[in-house]
């Protein structure tokens, strides 16, 4: 029987509008009343995902910022923090690419320097951490890095960004996220190995969860569990690795997939 059940956000959970689909707060309540956690995963901020999940505070687990930080009822789960000064190597060399933009993905806030900022930036950034600070350099950021993050405008961040931190890889992990974001961790972090480690605390097993995805930032959470779905919208490749597939965000395919597990006796 499944116990805790799993999904990414942007393509996935959120419509194209980038909302809660319709329909949610019912299957969240069938969720409670089976004895089933829901765990929102994704590359946002953890306070982005409370801001979002107002009232399921103390209900749900957030695992945030691509698996670096898992809270649940409010208390740190798992975090993997990063080597401050190659982190922030890391992010400065992108520091000379136009319409590239960084962010310094903390514990307690997310920071941005203050000569990177502009009105385009600030209204993509609201979007997925809506906790921020501007500092004038990274050197007055007084918190620890769990991920560094980099915004292309143009929405070419495979082409423009990924090149560019290729020289990271290793001891950190690259992870495209979207066309326009990609996401700097531990090499030895990743939405599966935080789910992995969630499960070794709360003693479920991969046979007892389920998980939703649309990108590649979620293939390692596919392997991580049994009844892995992707998106009608999601990656070729993650339609590969998933071993179900469900209706696109825009049709609420997560809640359609949710609801047929739950139709068939299978959560609980």
């Amino acid at each position: 029987m499944i116990k805790l059940i799993m999904s990414d956000m942007d393509g996935t959970l959120l419509d194209e509008n980038g909302r809660l689909p319709k329909g949610f707060a019912d299957i969240a309540r069938q969720l409670k009343e089976k004895g089933v956690i829901f765990a929102p995963c994704s590359g946002r901020q953890y306070y982005s995902l409370l801001d979002t999940f107002k009232g399921y505070e103390d209900e749900f687990l957030f695992l945030a910022e691509n698996g670096t930080m898992v809270r649940y009822h409010g208390k740190e789960l798992f975090s993997s923090t990063m080597r401050r000064p190659l982190g922030l190597k890391a992010l400065q060399s992108t520091a000379a690419l136009p319409g590239i933009y960084e962010v310094f993905c903390g514990k307690k806030d997310a920071y941005v320097c203050k000569n990177r900022m502009t009105d385009e930036f600030a209204a993509e950034l609201n979007k997925y951490y809506t906790h921020s600070a501007v500092v004038d350099s990274w050197a007055d950021v007084e918190d620890e890095m769990i991920k560094a993050s980099f915004f292309d405008a143009t929405g070419k961040a495979g082409e423009r960004i990924m090149p560019v931190l290729q020289k990271f890889a290793g001891p950190f992990q690259i992870a495209l996220s979207s066309d326009y974001w990609v996401d700097v961790m531990n090499f030895d972090i990743n939405k599966g190995i935080a789910i992995q480690q969630v499960q070794k605390k709360l003693h479920i097993t991969p046979m007892e969860c389920a998980a939703f995805g649309d990108f590649m930032n979620d293939a390692e959470m596919m392997s991580s569990v049994y009844y892995s779905f992707a998106m009608e919208n999601a990656h070729p490749k993650i339609k590969e690795l998933a071993r179900y597939q469900t209706a696109s965000n825009r049709e609420y395919g997560v809640l359609q997939g949710i609801q047929k597990l739950i139709d068939d006796g299978l959560c609980g």
